[in-house]
């Protein structure tokens, strides 16, 4: 098998696995902050064992390289506490669309931090895409439905899509380092930030609520970030940017089926329109810049 079809295959299933967590999430029972604790505290457990095989326990990050890292932790962790919550109020198929406003979150930032000059069409792009949110926001939940506060689970996708971008910027001061380890980092991070919130009082009593969170850490942490690590190292970027929309189909497609989560025409033509324009946006930007720095920002997608 060529490097080409192995790193297909690699970032298809890392996406494939992304698009399911929402359901496990869901079926947990758990709220957000402990579904997000247990993920870290399994993931890590899982990329240890990665690193330790690798070989890059050792003498791999300065100081000054893990302080970054764990900064990055703080966003991630963050985000994966938004967009957990937010899946309780606004449905995993409207908090995996909004969520996916994500690069231009990067863009806003690119101008704001590095002075990139923003062009014309992703201006466009960009107004498509905040189309796209006014029609969600606007459209009323639809049939199955159960969320509550539906505002509120839009406004947490968005501010979970907000943390993505800010870890993106910190990747960048991290080109070089080994992903794996960076991704250890912050799911230790996430352990000792949510340690004293985490319900320790009242832990799941059942083996089937133990055996999702310990796939949310061991497969949709660990092995996710194996392989979507292992994709980016052989694919060309434009590459990894379309391949990297089969999460929200997946997830979509998942929210339906188990749920039975039906989006409403104005809600599936906002979706479509964030989708089409963040996809733009990934392909005109992987023709602009290098993939170094890939591996790490990929890494916070969900």
């Amino acid at each position: 098998m060529d490097k080409k079809t192995q790193g297909t295959l690699e970032m298809g299933g890392a996406m494939a696995i992304s698009g399911t967590i929402g359901w496990f999430v869901v079926q947990s029972g758990q709220a957000a902050l402990d579904v997000v604790f247990w993920r870290c505290a399994f993931g890590a457990a899982t990329l240890a064992l990665v690193c330790a095989a690798m070989g890059i326990l050792r003498g791999v990050l300065s100081w000054r390289q893990a302080a970054w890292a764990a900064l990055g932790g703080v966003a991630i962790v963050t985000n994966w506490l938004l967009l957990f919550g937010a899946y309780s109020h606004a449905s995993i198929s409207i908090a995996t669309a909004v969520y996916n406003t994500q690069p231009f979150m990067l863009v806003a930032f690119g101008a704001l931090l590095f002075g990139e000059r923003v062009t014309l069409p992703k201006l466009g792009w960009l107004a498509l895409a905040f189309g796209g949110m006014l029609l969600i926001v606007q459209a009323r939940p639809g049939a199955g439905d159960a969320g509550s506060h539906y505002a509120l689970g839009i406004a947490m996708a968005l501010g979970a899509a907000f943390f993505w971008a800010v870890a993106s910027v910190i990747a960048k001061r991290l080109t070089g380092t080994p992903p794996h380890l960076i991704a250890l980092v912050q799911v230790c991070v996430g352990v000792l930030m949510l340690a004293p919130f985490a319900n320790f009082t009242a832990l799941p009593q059942d083996p089937r609520t133990w055996l999702l969170l310990v796939t949310v850490g061991v497969v949709h942490t660990g092995l996710m970030y194996i392989l979507l690590y292992g994709a980016v190292q052989k694919l060309p970027t434009y590459l990894q940017g379309a391949l990297s929309f089969i999460y929200p189909v997946v997830a979509i497609g998942v929210d339906f089926i188990a749920f039975g989560h039906r989006l409403q025409p104005a809600q599936w033509l906002g979706a479509t329109a964030i989708l089409l324009a963040a996809a733009a946006m990934n392909l005109q930007g992987s023709r602009l810049r290098p993939s170094a720095a890939e591996p790490a920002v990929q890494g916070g997608r969900s």
